[in-house]
């Protein structure tokens, strides 16, 4: 079966600030994120993602957008991404933008507009509301990042909505004007030639129309951030967004028509599986891939991710296509999680699950979450909420290229202090050793790209064995066969027989029978004798 490049290929996010710096201010950006093409290309990928570059505050360092046309001059100009663009391209790579439509930053011109005045033809462009009848907020609404959602605006006597920081007012998509300009922005990148968009909280953008207050949560005690006090009802996961998804994945389409140069659309949908699986559409396609974030938080129990596979695929509308993520820019670093050891593991299992994986820059090399100084931090949501682990900064830091000063990331002062064992831990350093964790995300790019039952393959027996994850991918007359030891201790497992073609480990079996004793910590993948 023919498949995109999207459905075959894997994704890899860069932090661009977080990249590589080429002029010394201790920020990544454009030029930088060229220089290291070649590294991208070396360790197999197929795109790239961009977090936010556009023209911004950096209230929350680019999701507070006051251009959607621009580049943020930290990060270059419109020449620089052109160039970037390109050079992309010219390595056989795609590249896909962070398209924020949710929320401006308060110093965009709209809501500068907007804010002037009650009359002005930009007013409601934004959510404003009348205060409650006690003078306060209009209704229960917490923004995720703490505190009511509503800031009061005194020159104009009313409350506006903002989701996230009071900087990010959130814009209303239910004015046909917004949402033209918004759809004409999109329309603006794709004509420039990028490959695709992940939309950021797309299921934020349409709010109930009469704004009534969200339940309580009764799940929620001490110590939980407080956007968790009340269910986001009203407020998130209106049936009106499936329809701006359908105009956007439209769009997009008509951009993609040459086998080869398709675009997609990926929605970040934090939801239950049964309500994420309405964004892949219901009366018209939605977006190609509502990131299925399950494997950030699922228990590391082999039982528990078994069943977890085994309900994700089930509950794919028909034609739909899988995708997985590890990790990314808002929670903690796998590595963090699970440490190294699983790890490669949980590599493994990234790259050979069914659908198209997500990969985290810095991840490949195994960095956990790093430490950052009180008086370094950065993170707005941190600085709000401190102490409760909500901070980004440590998935944030830059990336370690080698030993030499800075890590080769900058030859200022970086952004973010650097993972503490980046003298041994960089690309450099790790891409020589043969059992690195590089190696390995190498080795496994390499395997799912010689073999189409990894990349566009079914998947079956999706089973537990004890701390033994096993399944199986086919195509055609391939089958390959993982067999994840999510434990710490030696477990002899029931395998089909077959031709060890790649082990976590180093001194993998070259064949393995009816049973095979993993090693702590190992995966297999086993092509099944035929």
């Amino acid at each position: 079966m023919s498949r995109t490049w999207w459905q075959r290929g894997v994704i890899y996010q860069i932090y661009p600030r977080s990249f590589q710096d080429s002029n010394g201010d201790g920020i990544g950006d454009l030029a930088g994120i060229e220089r290291r093409l070649d590294d991208v290309q070396a360790l197999g990928v197929d795109a790239i993602w961009l977090s936010p570059i556009f023209p911004s505050p950096m209230a929350d360092f680019g999701y507070d957008v006051a251009d959607y046309r621009g580049i943020h001059p930290d990060f270059g100009t419109l020449e620089d991404f052109d160039r970037l663009l390109a050079a992309t391209h010219a390595r056989g790579l795609k590249l896909l933008l962070d398209f924020v439509p949710n929320h401006s930053s308060s110093a965009h011109p709209w809501f500068v507009e907007s804010r002037a005045s009650r009359d002005n033809p930009r007013r409601d462009w934004y959510l404003w509301r009348d205060a409650a009848a006690d003078g306060g907020p209009p209704n229960n609404w917490i923004s995720d990042f703490g505190g009511s959602a509503w800031e009061w605006d005194a020159t104009t006597g009313q409350y506006y909505y903002h989701a996230f920081l009071k900087e990010q007012p959130d814009l209303n998509w239910r004015n046909p004007e917004v949402r033209a300009e918004m759809i004409d922005t999109l329309r603006f990148w794709l004509a420039r030639g990028v490959d695709g968009f992940r939309i950021d909280v797309l299921w934020h953008i349409i709010k109930s129309a009469d704004f009534p207050d969200n339940p309580a949560n009764p799940d929620y005690r001490p110590g939980m951030a407080e956007m968790f006090k009340v269910l986001q009802h009203h407020s998130t996961d209106q049936p009106d967004v499936h329809a701006i998804a359908a105009e956007m994945r439209a769009l997009a389409d008509g951009f993609g028509t040459t086998p080869g140069r398709e675009r997609v659309l990926i929605g970040e949908i934090y939801l239950p599986v049964e309500r994420l699986m309405q964004y892949y559409g219901r009366e018209a396609p939605g977006v190609h891939l509502p990131f299925n974030f399950q494997l950030i938080d699922a228990q590391w129990n082999a039982r528990v991710l078994a069943d977890l596979i085994a309900t994700y695929e089930a509950a794919l509308p028909a034609g739909a296509w899988p995708n997985w993520v590890l990790g990314n820019h808002d929670r903690p670093r796998v590595a963090a999680r699970l440490g190294e050891a699983q790890a490669r593991v949980a590599a493994m299992l990234l790259l050979t699950l069914r659908g198209t994986p997500t990969l985290y820059y810095g991840d490949e090399l195994g960095i956990a979450d790093v430490p950052i100084p009180p008086d370094q931090v950065q993170d707005p949501r941190e600085l709000r909420e401190p102490g409760l682990g909500l901070g980004r900064d440590p998935v944030r830091t830059p990336m370690p290229w080698d030993d030499t000063g800075n890590a080769g990331f900058s030859t200022g002062t970086p952004w973010l202090p650097l993972n503490p064992d980046w003298r041994t831990r960089n690309v450099a350093g790790m891409r020589q050793d043969p059992v690195s964790i590089l190696s390995l995300h190498r080795a496994l790019l390499t395997v799912r790209h010689a073999h189409d039952a990894l990349s566009i393959g079914a998947i079956a027996r999706i089973a537990d064995d004890g701390p033994v994850l096993r399944y199986e991918r086919s195509h055609q007359r391939e089958r390959l066969q993982m067999l994840l030891n999510l434990g710490d201790a030696p477990y002899a497992a029931e395998a089909a027989p077959g031709r060890v073609l790649l082990s976590t480990l180093a001194d993998a079996p070259r064949t393995i029978g009816a049973t095979v004793t993993l090693r702590p910590n190992e995966g297999l993948i086993v092509e099944i004798a035929p």
